[in-house]
């Protein structure tokens, strides 16, 4: 009886200090503790721009289950990740950070679990060693979007997890040009089970992750999932001319019976005016992100396109 397969997908921009730390880790935890399994271990690289591509490309050419993706440009945070999970090939697909703050140490945990009939097996963190502040601001964003969105997400939840091979199948079927995984889990997923842990530190190397990174993860969610930006603006546009109107036929009436002082100044006319300007822009910013979205969803453009690949057996056209 042929070994089930498990796949395990990571990602890598300008990781070279972490690269081959990151698939020694995984190799030995797999041959250690899952020795009755085979696997495969595949690395997406977003156009890095340091050694980590040639680092990836010796342990390919020392491993023959090692194989690689190199993108042709960095297609962002999201695209390329998911790009590296439908293009594995095992019974059950692992997705893990190469900075090591996704705990290797989790796989047979995960994979225990799915075992016992979970098709989709996830980490939720707990608590974090990374900096408290953004753990703060993103713990709060989770709840937020919990509780504007019609579908329920998960808090605390990077992406890190196993997926069975039937839900593979079902992102490989969706060709979205903008997937947010964490959210399409949510919307999407069987019953999963989620596992509790703490997020170490990054081992190595700077972080990719700056504020708008974290501002552009928010927004995909934001305009993929809630209607409610453009509700708040409709709701507060019909409350502003209500008010307007009330105030204009208050105004009307005063000077009718010569109550001067009411209309005199421009003060109130010119915070009035500078308000609801602010107010405008700040409307348009909301209904430009879904804009953005819907464009980026009508061009379909393909998900990242292939520079190269390594130790796959199939032939490849390039494109995503």
């Amino acid at each position: 009886m042929a070994k089930k397969v498990i796949s395990v997908m990571i990602p890598t921009y300008n990781e070279e200090e972490n690269a081959r730390p990151i698939y020694e880790a995984v190799r030995d935890e797999l041959q250690k503790s899952l020795p009755q399994y085979d696997y495969e271990i595949l690395f997406i690289d977003n156009k890095s721009q340091d050694r980590t591509r040639t680092i990836i490309r010796e342990i390919c050419a020392q491993d023959k289950h090692v194989k690689a993706i190199f993108n042709c440009k960095n297609f962002g945070q999201f695209n390329s990740p998911y790009y590296g999970m439908i293009h594995t090939s095992g019974d059950c697909t692992i997705t893990i950070c190469a900075d090591f703050q996704d705990p290797v140490e989790m796989i047979p945990k995960f994979v225990a679990e799915w075992e016992k009939g979970y098709k989709i097996v996830i980490g939720k963190k707990t608590k974090s060693q990374e900096n408290g502040l953004v753990y703060f601001l993103r713990g709060c964003y989770y709840k937020t979007i919990r509780k504007m969105s019609s579908v329920e997400m998960i808090e605390q939840f990077t992406g890190f997890g196993l997926y069975d091979k039937s839900f593979i199948r079902t992102l490989r079927d969706l060709h979205d040009p903008t997937p947010f995984i964490r959210g399409i889990v949510a919307e999407l997923g069987p019953e999963r089970k989620e596992i509790e842990y703490e997020q170490p530190r990054r081992r190595a190397g700077k972080t990719h992750n700056n504020w708008y990174s974290l501002f552009d993860a928010a927004m995909l969610s934001f305009t993929s999932y809630t209607k409610v930006g453009m509700r708040v603006a409709e709701f507060f546009g019909f409350g502003v001319a209500f008010i307007s109107f009330c105030f204009g036929l208050f105004f009307l009436i005063a000077k009718l019976v010569s109550w001067q002082s009411f209309a005199a100044g421009y003060a109130p006319t010119m915070i009035a005016v500078f308000f609801m300007g602010g107010v405008q822009l700040a409307f348009m910013g909301f209904l430009g992100e879904y804009i953005m979205a819907m464009n980026t969803r009508i061009m379909n453009r393909p998900l990242v396109v292939e520079e190269e690949r390594l130790n796959f057996e199939e032939p490849t056209d390039g494109n995503g």
